[in-house]
Parts: C-alpha cells; structure tokens; sequence
C-alpha cells in the first residue's frame, strides 16, 4: 500500500532594491533553511512568496507595487498559495498597501522578522545571528556593519523606513566575516546606510578606522570595500588605514548628491563645497590612486540652472572614476516635501543626461590610461564569450569590468584572482589578457 509522501512547501524569497535589502534577505532565508525549510531565491514562483520591497524613490516603490501585483496575479490563478510582503515599502506605507492590496496574506515591515518568521512556521534561533543563505558569487559577501541612519537630509526617507542608527559590535561583525571566509569567501563589501557613522552609538565616537582593522585580520579575506561613506564628519583615519592596509580596496563610495551650496544648505548635508574639494584632496593625497565613487541628484527642488551648471563643471574638474546620477523624487514626509517640485521632469531627466555624457568621457579617457598596465583582477562570471572580471577599484553590478576572451587555452577559476594586463578599453569596460 503506497503512502502519499508530503511534498515540503518552497518559500520563493524575492529582493528588491539595494545591497541592505540583499542581506536582509540572505539572513531571512539562512533563518528559515535552519528551521527545515525549502528556500529558493528570485524563482518564477513558489508555494509561498515573500517579497523584500524598496520604497526609496518613486521608481523603487512602482518596481516593487508591480511585483506585489505580479504575484498576487499567480496567487488568483492558484499558481502560489501565499503571498507575504516585508521592507521598506511595507515599512512606510504598510496602511495603504493593506487597503489597495488586500490580496496580500500579511505585510510586515523592516524590523519584523522573528514575526514574519513565525507566520512562514519558523522560528527564529538566536544563535545563528549573523548565518546566511548566501544569493551573491560565492567569493563575495556583503556585510552589514550598521543599521538606520541619525542623517538629517531633506530628501531621504531613510530614516522613516530604517529608524535610527544602531550598530553592530565589533566583535559580532569579525564573527560574521569568519563564518563568511570559512564558506570561501573572499571580498567583504562593507554596506549601511552610513559607514562613517559606525560606533558612535556603541562606543560614543566613530569606530570604523577600528572595525577595519580587527576585519583585516580574518584569514582568508583579501579584499575588503566600503560602500556609503557619508562626506560631513569623515573620519579621517580611516584614510590611513586603506593606505596601509594592504586587504582594503583602494576605492570609496561617498555619495555627495550635489557641490552648489545653496542646494547643499537646503538639502541639510551639513557640508559645503569647500569641505568637500578639501576632502577630496586629502583622499587622492593620503590614498594616491584611490578610486572615488559618488552619486548625485539633480533637480532638487530650487536647482537654478546656475546651480546645475557648477554642478556639471564640478563634476568635469573633479574627474571623478565612478559616478551615478538621479533624478530627484518628491517623497512624503521627508523636510523637501514642503518645497515646491519645481524643476520639470523633463528639465531633471536632461540634466541628469548631460552629467552623465560628461563623465562618460571621463570614464572613457581615465579607462584609456589604464591600457598597457597590469591588475590584480577577481573573476565574477563568464558572459558572451569572456571571463568577467573586476580590479580592487571596482564594485560588483556597478562598476567597471575586466573582460578576458574565453580562449581555449585559457582556463580560469571563477572566484579566484589572476593578473590581467589591459589591452584595450571603452567607456565602461577593460579588455585584457592573463600574465604569469
């Protein structure tokens, strides 16, 4: 006589949005393979669907609604029995989002996961803090070093889906990076709302100089990066420990969203463009070669076309090596919310088109400086033919890349490092050959 064989219940567990949300997700999914479950990431489907929704501008958020829809459309066909939504969405418009979408089973916010937990039949086990179903290159690994942010800039809702900031001790963070290694991981990409914030709650002054080199420590690390440094009170020792640190990237991402001071005033930055040139300058002298990151908002509400025209010439003198531009977007509840959205959509869009064309040619000509020199390049994936690859100086899915054609005598090891001597280049990409 047979018995019918109880087939487990596979929870799809889909992300959008940043590296925050990604790691959210990874714990969330380490938890629940812990407790016996089947968890799979950003599959087509599933029994139940957990969505980690990003509710930062106005494109995160019609990304993330479309999602819900989406898969609320497969819950009414009976292709998907469950449907949760959790993140920052849910965080901040959790109330609408119950009466527009209905559909949903439950949505839980950023701070709820021992009860989204629960609902999924799982429970959450204290000791496994910090364990996670890895959804990156498995040579690579995001680390969340804090969470929430104490900034008070005009347009960022942050701080109303994230809360305050709260970091994570020292020692817990170099328990993480241990775990992490022993998997094989390789590259730690230190991530949170604000890096250079880290400590002040803990140990009541900045502490990142100090985690970095309790970080360098962990065997079987070779490169560590730092990803949003906010530019208004830097530490600057920690510039001193990337140049002699030899494990840390010589690269930082600070996102320094405008240059005219009367938008940098009314953005509440707390910072001017003198501070920040003087910044600048004092990176490319303690760190000679250091890569440096930004990203930028036009169309703030009040950006003059003189404000942007010293914004488009900063960019031009500054010559920066990576650089994103934004659109700005009108979110409720943020201190900009009470200006007026002045500035066209198309006047935005144009503007951010133009800041982009400049530095594409900066790009492309600091891109051309590089032929003929060698790097020490980690290898992401293969892709159309090539390796793909990356220098200490760049950043998974928004960076450069390093493209080695798949030849037959060529076999590389994904997730290992080779030495690359560049051949060619074009705005955004380096082409090169393997050296012994």
């Amino acid at each position: 006589m047979r018995t019918k064989s109880l087939k487990k219940k596979t929870i799809n567990v889909i992300t959008l949005g940043c590296s925050k949300n990604l790691y959210d997700s990874e714990v969330l999914m380490g938890q629940l393979r812990a407790n016996g479950k089947e968890v799979v990431a950003e599959a087509p489907a599933g029994d139940i669907v957990v969505i980690n929704t990003c509710g930062f501008i106005n494109n995160a958020k019609q990304e993330s609604i479309d999602t819900i829809l989406h898969y609320v459309d497969l819950k009414e066909r009976g292709k998907v029995e469950k449907v949760y939504v959790t993140g920052c969405l849910s965080e901040r418009y959790k109330p609408d989002l119950e009466k527009e979408i209905p559909e949903v089973d439950q949505y839980f916010g950023t701070r709820d996961l021992p009860r989204l937990l629960k609902v999924l039949g799982a429970d959450y086990k204290h000791e496994l803090v910090g364990e996670r179903l890895l959804t990156t290159p498995s040579h690579y690994a995001y680390l969340k070093i804090s969470e929430g942010c104490d900034r008070p800039c005009s347009f960022c809702a942050i701080p109303l889906m994230r809360g305050g900031h709260k970091s994570t001790p020292i020692e817990e963070l170099v328990n993480q990076a241990n775990k992490l290694a022993a998997k094989g991981v390789k590259e730690l990409i230190l991530i949170a709302q604000d890096l250079t914030y880290y400590g002040l709650d803990l140990y009541k002054k900045r502490e990142l100089a100090r985690l970095l080199r309790e970080l360098v420590k962990v065997e079987g690390i070779e490169w560590i990066r730092l990803h949003y440094l906010y530019p208004a009170g830097f530490p600057e020792e920690v510039l001193d420990v990337i140049a002699t640190e030899p494990k840390i990237c010589n690269y930082v991402d600070i996102p320094l969203q405008h240059i005219s001071d009367p938008i940098l005033k009314s953005m509440r930055r707390g910072t001017t463009r003198e501070k920040t040139d003087r910044l600048l300058a004092l990176m490319r002298q303690k760190v000679p070669g250091i890569a440096i990151r930004t990203t930028l908002i036009v169309g703030y509400p009040g950006e003059s076309e003189e404000d942007f025209q010293v914004l488009k010439d900063w960019v031009r003198e500054t010559r920066f090596d990576r650089l994103g531009c934004f659109t700005y977007s009108h979110e409720e509840n943020t201190h900009a919310h009470q200006l007026s959205d002045d500035v066209p959509e198309e006047v935005k869009q144009y503007r951010a088109n133009e800041i982009m064309a400049v530095q594409q040619k900066i790009s492309e000509e600091l891109n051309q400086t590089k032929v003929g020199q060698t790097f020490k390049v980690l290898f992401d994936r293969t892709e159309a033919g090539y390796y793909v690859g990356r220098t200490e100086f760049d950043s998974p899915d928004v960076d450069n890349e390093v493209l080695v054609p798949m030849e037959s005598d060529t076999y590389l090891r994904l997730g290992e490092f080779y030495n690359v001597k560049i051949t060619e280049s074009t705005e955004y990409d380096l082409i090169g050959e393997i050296v012994e």
